[in-house]
């Protein structure tokens, strides 16, 4: 991962971002800081992958493909790939 030193919000992503805000949100007049978004959005693609690896132990691979998202997909019980980029 490069680092850089400033974060261009194109339009999807900002809606991305707002859709997310108000997922992390306590309630409808809560507004979270752009961090903690981001912070959620992190975890929560980090457990998925964890959650999808060890599934896949205990169940079938057409009811582990139900779970693939765009970001993380199971392929043929092998192997998990990104294919967000």
């Amino acid at each position: 991962m490069s680092r850089r030193t400033s974060l261009k919000l194109s339009d999807e992503r900002e809606r991305q971002l707002e859709k997310a805000s108000e997922i992390v949100a306590s309630g409808p007049d809560d507004d979270p800081p752009m961090s903690v978004v981001i912070d959620a959005a992190l975890a929560h693609l980090i457990q998925s992958e964890t959650n999808i690896r060890e599934a896949r132990d205990e169940l079938d691979p057409t009811t582990i493909q139900q779970f693939n998202t765009d970001v993380i997909g199971l392929r043929y019980r092998t192997r998990i790939e990104s294919r967000w980029r």
